[in-house]
């Protein structure tokens, strides 16, 4: 071979290596009492990591699922066909319990374990986290009707992953979807349109159209469809108990971004069989918790991207040299990379505290529930809101390298604006602060007693604190509360990190963390610009002129 064709500083192939390989996640099982799951947490972090789990990420978005509406005889069958690294991912991900373990674990932090490995496993894949996410979530929704919950959560709760389309009573285990969304509606889930009649026998008939279904191939799904009564929640089976199809037609499968592995769909509604979940009418109610279940994940996961970006950035540049020195070396680029990691270490250590204030919360801890409320809607703004930067600045890191679709960096890219969006998009995780604020003035209690943890330990956290309590104190006007509301959940989650890290991290990262994010007026993200801002003269310069 020609010598011009020698291949000379460039990376080797990063695999081999544990995703668990994290001192905040493994300090943070250790606090919060994970520690009996991390031996789980290890094995499953080293398997994230290997060649085989890597070969499978890749080949599941590489082959997308595809939709067959018809058989060959022009029968309607309404299936989702995977590649077959997709079910591999899928039965890892159950036999692990990521999916629905802390429902059946009697033993405390058993949410803090399962959102460790959850946050481990989602860096080798992320697209089949969804389908995994919702089944852990549609537990305690299910639970608001009791007969249900019975017959469903053992199958759901199963650790074995058994695809196909059966009914779902006689399978071994169960995943489950959510339909929610409409295309008149999106977030706001009280105009949906789809309605449900009684049929007589305790089921309804549902009708309507939901624009974007996630995992279509569920067994069940839960949904929201208007009665008389008002919005109510249902399950809906795919396959019906005597073993026909259900009437879910399944239009298309969604053209995304990225979660390209993962299927999204529109389905039609035609008289399709339900059983209603909960107090009719009060549907948004009884859906909420799974709501806020996915939400959480929504953090982790974006932690996990965080955690998996910054790990491609620091081999990359420990093996690539530049002007004769290797890049982690130069001083530049330190600056990026320690900036990256003070990033993802915060989001890990809020995302694990909040795992455990789930768990702390199901114990019957009021004031951890309140925290968990309030905590959780600030950090599905910020830290979802921050993983599409901090991926940008990861796979910058390895230049020409990381864009192309070799590197993976690519998928992490694409990945990251979909937990921003996904249960609620950032205005939504916004508005559900102030509306946290608004109604349980025990979740600020709460809040500020865990942030006063740190009381004393850093000056600047403790004036960012002050400050905060200020900002607070001027939302008594809707309109202005409204033009606040990225800011007040910016800094909530910012102050709750910088205490975290005082208390829990070394040093050097507290002190990084504190000096750059609190240190002064951040207000780096789109939308947060001080609410005096005359944004008239704004937006009349942004708007076209010339168009008629």
């Amino acid at each position: 071979m020609s010598a011009t064709h020698e291949v000379f500083n460039q990376a080797p192939p990063l695999t081999g290596f544990s995703t668990a390989d994290d001192p905040a996640l493994l300090e943070a099982l250790r606090r919060d009492g994970g520690a009996w799951g991390e031996a789980e947490v290890r094995e499953l972090g080293a398997r994230a990591g290997s060649q085989e789990v890597q070969d499978w990420a890749r080949m599941a978005e590489a082959s997308p699922p595809v939709l067959r509406t018809h058989d060959r005889y022009g029968h309607r069958v309404d299936e989702v066909d995977f590649h077959p690294a997709w079910h591999d991912l899928m039965t890892v991900a159950v036999e692990s319990g990521q999916h629905a373990a802390p429902w059946t674990e009697a033993r405390s932090g058993a949410h803090l374990v399962r959102a460790a490995k959850f946050y481990v496993w989602a860096q080798a894949e992320p697209g089949h986290g969804c389908p995994v996410s919702m089944t852990y979530a549609a537990v305690p929704a299910l639970r608001a009707e009791p007969a249900l919950a019975a017959r469903y959560e053992p199958l759901l709760a199963s650790r074995t992953y058994d695809y196909g389309l059966r009914p779902p009573l006689g399978k071994q285990g169960l995943i489950a979807g959510m339909s929610m969304t409409e295309k008149q509606g999106g977030s706001d889930v009280r105009a949906n349109t789809t309605t449900a009649v009684p049929a007589g026998d305790g089921s309804y008939v549902v009708t309507g159209h939901k624009w974007f279904t996630s995992a279509p191939m569920s067994d069940v799904f839960l949904l929201l469809a208007q009665t008389g009564e008002g919005l109510t929640c249902f399950l809906m089976p795919r396959v019906l108990p005597d073993g026909t199809r259900n009437a879910m037609r399944l239009q298309r499968l969604k053209d995304k971004l990225g979660n390209r592995s993962n299927a999204s769909a529109e389905i039609e509604y035609e008289q399709a069989v339900a059983w209603p979940v909960g107090e009719p009418g009060r549907g948004v109610r009884t859906i909420v918790e799974m709501v806020n279940m996915t939400r959480l994940d929504c953090v982790i996961g974006s932690a996990a991207g965080m955690r998996a970006g910054l790990r491609q950035a620091l081999h990359h540049t420990a093996h690539r040299r530049a002007f004769g020195v290797e890049l982690i070396d130069q001083p530049l680029m330190r600056n990026v990379l320690a900036d990256l990691a003070v990033e993802s270490e915060a989001a890990t250590v809020l995302a694990m505290r909040l795992a455990a204030a789930l768990d702390r919360s199901g114990a019957g801890d009021a004031s951890e529930s309140a925290l968990r409320r309030l905590g959780l809607a600030a950090g599905k703004y910020w830290v979802c809101k921050r993983g599409s930067a901090h991926a940008a600045e990861a796979l910058e890191c390895l230049g020409g390298n990381g864009y192309v679709e070799e590197s993976g960096m690519p998928r992490l890219y694409r990945e990251a604006p979909l937990l921003s969006i996904w249960e609620g998009s950032g205005n939504v995780a916004a508005l559900d602060v102030l509306r946290a604020l608004r109604r349980e003035p025990a979740a600020v209690d709460a809040y500020f007693a865990e942030v006063g943890l740190a009381a004393g330990a850093d000056a600047r956290l403790d004036a960012a604190a002050a400050r905060l309590r200020e900002l607070l104190g001027t939302l008594g006007d809707p309109h202005h509360a409204q033009l606040a509301a990225r800011r007040v959940a910016e800094q909530l989650t910012l102050v709750l990190q910088g205490s975290l890290l005082v208390r829990h991290s070394t040093t050097a990262v507290a002190d990084a963390f504190c000096a750059s994010r609190l240190g002064g007026d951040w207000g780096q993200a789109f939308g947060t610009l001080p609410t005096g801002t005359d944004l008239g003269p704004v937006l009349d310069r942004a708007l076209l002129k010339d168009t008629p």
